[in-house]
């Protein structure tokens, strides 16, 4: 990458973030709960895990890939979310994008919702967890493929597709961790219980 096309994407990306100036009581509502629940499911698994950690649970290495995962997602999703609700929202409402983007976000949130709950009920969940986290990626991938459409039409730029990218790394990091956790019995979370106060 040349010294030249690096400050341009530099600039790129402050032209987009600095699209924030331009969104509506409604969507500051929208941009604030949406993006204040993804960093609220960092905070609490990553702090579970620290809990954890702190009292000298031993968790297998690849669990820590779950508040990471979580983390990039989020961050990601906080600079995706300002393209979406300005300078392309129209063009997602017209185009049916907005519903795929709906759907992928009721698949995650509840795969997850279904992972927890599977600590509980691990038999009687484990197949419906899976069909979730299983259209989770089927969405994301549909999602990717409209993004790289809009991006090939002009309807997108770069720094929405590289912020889309890290969604997906994030969002794949943290659900196949996660349900590895889970199918490997959730090994620490019973020595982490334990601790809460």
């Amino acid at each position: 990458m040349t010294t030249q096309t690096a400050n341009s994407f530099w600039r790129d990306t402050v032209i987009y973030a600095s699209r924030v100036k331009e969104f509506s009581p409604t969507d500051w509502l929208v941009y604030v709960a949406w993006v204040g629940l993804m960093y609220g499911l960092f905070f609490a698994v990553g702090g579970f895990v620290l809990l954890g950690y702190l009292n000298h649970v031993e968790y297998p290495a690849y669990v820590w890939n779950i508040p990471i995962g979580v983390f990039v997602f989020s961050t990601a999703i906080a600079f995706d979310t300002i393209g979406h609700r300005t300078v392309y929202k129209d063009y997602l409402q017209e185009k049916g994008e907005a519903l795929v983007h709906h759907i992928t976000i009721f698949a995650g949130i509840t795969s997850t919702v279904l992972l927890c709950l599977a600590y509980t009920f691990p038999i009687f969940l484990r197949i419906p967890a899976l069909v979730f986290v299983v259209l989770s990626l089927v969405y994301s991938l549909i999602d990717e493929a409209m993004h790289w459409h809009r991006y090939m039409t002009r309807h997108s730029d770069r720094v929405e597709m590289w912020s889309h990218f890290f969604i997906f790394v994030g969002h794949l990091i943290m659900i196949l961790a996660w349900w590895q956790w889970y199918a490997e019995g959730y090994p620490g979370v019973a020595a982490t219980v334990a601790h809460l106060p």
